[in-house]
């Protein structure tokens, strides 16, 4: 079968009838359209899936492409989406219930739905639940197998993050971001001087409200004075992305503080920072070992917690840490270093460790932990605050770039699969 005759297919062509108690009974004749390595494509999936493609775009208002256009794209998709599948499939690639489940309430939450409301949503606009975390858990699958195959083939020297950080767009990006709030008192240009004075004098009071505590939200947002004010949320903005007169102000601003009255031709402006990231980013940090016993099948946990509690009290007794790290601990990664797990830094490390990590004082030996690894000690040898600045910015760089190649490398690597897979199409 031609392409040409996979679009009678989705036509009236594939109605077969057939006589049965007395009167015509219509059934819509299922056919392959194309085999791809060990899986195929059905013509009632490419025309489902030109059917949703279409709706989309219309509801879009975007405008259709030909039918034998729009029909040979969409099987060109499916047959770069079933090579991918099986990709996935051979190399044991798994989606949990528990990782579709969060994916389908991010997608609700973004549609501003509980997940029992998105589902009736769903179900009222004639569409199958079922059927749409079946769709997710297929491009989920997708997104990993990319993910593995293309991230290796993508190699970042520092010569290139060096020349990114030169560039206008790496200049920006080390540039901190800010998100700011803004309430504008409006008077016109030419007010008297003492309609000037008397919201100035209205402003200072918000101003104590909000200097006292109080909300910058809800003391705008509340107010039941004379005036109405404007303005709102400008959302997270690069300083050059401020307007001048807002670009002026917020660096000179703390992270929760408001500015005094500001005057421009529309009015009178006050200007809040509620949040900012990037910058100086100064980090504490922790110089920690530690010793791991894993329970098996011939240790317990709880006779792995019992020895571990007898190493501790070794440690305590004064019998070297390092020296029972190199030769009890299960950490391979560690152990041959006593432990030594470097400088590490909250979020770095699973939250039950990091807890101990907290709650344990300078050369001192922590009570035993239990965490998804097994039971630890550890030791905390050192604590510092570290400007991180220079890290993050590069760490910024180095994704940007990724990114940039990402896109680059994932359609090379798509032409490439296609081309070695075996496609018949029918």
């Amino acid at each position: 079968m031609t392409i040409k005759s996979v679009l009678l297919a989705f036509g009236m062509a594939a109605l077969l009838l057939a006589a049965g108690s007395g009167h015509a009974q219509t059934q819509m004749l299922d056919q392959v359209v194309a085999i791809v390595d060990d899986d195929v494509v059905m013509a009632s999936e490419l025309r489902e899936r030109v059917q949703g493609i279409t709706q989309t775009l219309r509801s879009r208002g975007v405008e259709v492409p030909p039918e034998d256009v729009l029909i040979r794209e969409t099987l060109d998709r499916l047959i770069i989406e079933s090579i991918q599948l099986q990709i996935g499939n051979r190399v044991g690639a798994r989606i949990s219930d528990a990782q579709l489940n969060a994916a389908m309430e991010r997608i609700a939450a973004q549609n501003q739905m509980s997940p029992e409301q998105f589902r009736v949503a769903l179900e009222q606009e004639g569409q199958s639940y079922a059927e749409m975390r079946e769709q997710i858990r297929r491009e989920m699958i997708i997104q990993r197998v990319q993910s593995g195959n293309v991230n290796q083939r993508i190699q970042i020297s520092e010569e290139e993050v060096d020349n990114f950080l030169t560039s206008p767009e790496g200049k920006k990006l080390s540039q901190p971001e800010y998100r700011v709030l803004h309430a504008l008192l409006p008077i016109s240009a030419d007010a008297p001087e003492k309609e000037i004075t008397e919201a100035r004098a209205y402003l200072q009071q918000l101003l104590q409200r909000i200097r006292g505590g109080e909300s910058f939200d809800q003391v705008i947002s509340g107010n039941s004075g004379p005036y109405t004010f404007s303005g709102g949320d400008l959302g997270w903005r690069k300083l050059e992305d401020l307007p001048t007169l807002f670009s002026d102000i917020v660096p000179s601003l703390a992270v929760g503080t408001t500015s005094d009255p500001v005057r421009s031709p529309s009015g009178l402006h006050l200007v809040h920072v509620a949040e900012m990231k990037g910058g100086t980013q100064i980090v504490n940090q922790t110089k920690v070992r530690h010793i791991l016993l894993r329970p098996s099948e011939i240790m317990t946990s709880e006779q792995a917690e019992a020895k571990i509690m007898a190493l501790r009290e070794r440690a305590e007794d004064g019998e070297d840490f390092g020296e029972l790290a190199r030769e009890h601990s299960e950490d391979i990664g560690s152990a041959a270093e006593g432990g030594d797990l470097g400088w590490t830094m909250t979020g770095q490390m699973v939250p039950e460790f990091d807890q101990a990590i907290a709650n344990t004082e300078t050369g001192e030996i922590s009570d035993p932990v239990r965490t998804q690894f097994g039971w630890h000690i550890l030791e905390i040898l050192d604590r510092r605050e570290q400007d991180m600045t220079q890290d993050a910015i590069r760490a910024q760089a180095t994704d940007a770039l990724r990114q940039r190649k990402y896109d680059e490398e994932l359609d090379v690597w798509l032409r490439k699969i296609r081309d070695e897979a075996f496609v018949d199409i029918k």
